[in-house]
């Protein structure tokens, strides 16, 4: 077995989101780094994801610029739900046009992670990044770590840093030795079914728009602009249904591709005026069925010189649209942390005492349905049936419910507006 020394080097598992932010941060702070991913290829693959106001700052901060963000993806206008007969529930602009000094975007996944891998590769050059391995171990040594790493040609090598970082995603492997007796995921019984469609946006044509009841809803919104020609934009959608009985199921394969057939029945009567569900769920070239699922919250996401970022630390349910915003302020943090503090424990300390008990309140939250708790309440009211909301719940309840959420998600528009960056000490 190889081994590599690189003891003043940061080591980075896993080039997603969180990896790939974390490595543009460090190279901004002169500090050296390496990323190991498992895929023999970044590819990009995966659907749509919504990144919010104090994200987008920070990916500016990066030098990611507002015409980098708009190649993939939209600026979202609006964020809208509505009943279950097309009645509106409560809307709200987002981004610049609700006053923040920055954009919302929805934009596709991959397209997101290759614009970050190119920065990167840009930057740095490819040598940073060691693709189609998978690190299998860490130890911790008197002033560094030492990992073990599988290729995919079944060698093995190991490498030394001063920190290692599991930004590895939901099955972590570095989160699974830290916390070797965690329980499995969470699953609360809902099941979503992904996919995208060209169809013409609705509304102010860059909502996003949560549609039904507590227990069975669509959520939809564009991730690119309206070709000029049709009108059509690809529509990011997510039916999702959740079961009362959910012992017994199981999900060998947690993102499989499904005929939209099998599905669609359960939304077959969701056509209104202005929008068809059952036509714009058929118009999909394919769907992907998996489980809402989630984490439990871990007491620290730091084990000496390793520390977890992104989903490693906190996967939590895709309600509050902040999964990857919060794996970009991880990485912010992170860096800030190391800027503070020194690249040492003192700095994760630091990470893990500012970050990990307010984010894993957010999981609590975003499981009990985050802003779309709002829908539970509407249920429990009027069975997601009405005329007029004020009948149901009150303006002022509606606007309270969401302010609170965004002030604990990071994005309260007064709050962030007022603050500095993350890393403000290079400005």
């Amino acid at each position: 077995m190889n081994d590599v020394s690189s003891e003043n080097s940061i080591l980075i598992s896993g080039a997603g989101i969180a990896g790939l932010a974390l490595g543009l941060t460090l190279h901004q702070l002169g500090i050296s780094f390496k990323i190991f991913e498992s895929a023999k290829e970044i590819k990009p693959l995966g659907v749509g994801i919504n990144i919010q106001p104090n994200a987008v700052r920070e990916l500016f901060e990066l030098g990611i610029t507002e015409n980098d963000l708009d190649h993939i993806g939209v600026k979202t206008k609006e964020w809208a739900l509505l009943g279950l007969n097309g009645n509106e529930i409560y809307s709200e602009p987002r981004g610049k046009y609700a006053g923040y000094f920055w954009p919302q975007y929805s934009v596709h996944r991959g397209k997101l992670q290759v614009l970050l891998l190119q920065k990167i590769i840009e930057r740095v050059g490819e040598e940073c990044i060691l693709a189609g391995c998978n690190i299998v171990g860490y130890r911790k040594q008197n002033s560094s770590v030492k990992v073990e790493i599988m290729k995919w040609t079944g060698e093995k090598e190991s490498y030394h840093g001063s920190i290692l970082v599991g930004a590895d995603g939901l099955h972590s492997s570095v989160r699974a030795q830290m916390y070797p007796m965690q329980p499995p995921v969470h699953w609360g019984g809902a099941i979503m079914w992904r996919g995208v469609s060209w169809a013409k946006p609705v509304r102010t044509e860059a909502s996003f728009i949560g549609i039904g009841t507590d227990k069975k809803r669509i959520v939809l919104y564009p991730i690119s602009s309206p070709c000029i020609k049709s009108g059509y934009a690809l529509i990011n959608w997510i039916a999702e249904v959740t079961r009362d009985n959910i012992e017994g199921q199981d999900f060998g394969d947690w993102n499989k591709s499904v005929d939209i057939d099998s599905f669609v029945n359960n939304f077959e009567n969701w056509r209104y005026d202005w929008l068809d569900i059952p036509s714009l769920l058929k118009k999909a070239d394919k769907a992907y069925e998996f489980p809402m699922i989630d984490r439990d919250p871990i007491p620290t996401w730091v084990d000496e010189k390793v520390v977890l970022i992104g989903d490693a630390a906190h996967v939590m349910y895709p309600t509050g649209s902040n999964g990857a915003t919060q794996a970009i302020i991880d990485a912010r943090e992170l860096g800030s942390a190391f800027l503070k503090n020194g690249v040492g424990e003192l700095a994760l300390e630091y990470f893990d005492n500012k970050l990990c008990k307010p984010v894993s309140n957010l999981i609590l939250r975003n499981r009990n349905a985050g802003p779309f708790g709002i829908l539970k309440i509407i249920d429990e009211r009027c069975g997601g049936i009405f005329e007029n909301i004020e009948d149901v719940m009150p303006k002022s309840e509606l606007s309270d419910f969401m302010a609170s959420y965004k002030a604990h998600a990071g994005f309260d528009l007064q709050q962030l507006n007022s603050s500095m960056p993350v890393i403000h000490q290079l400005n």
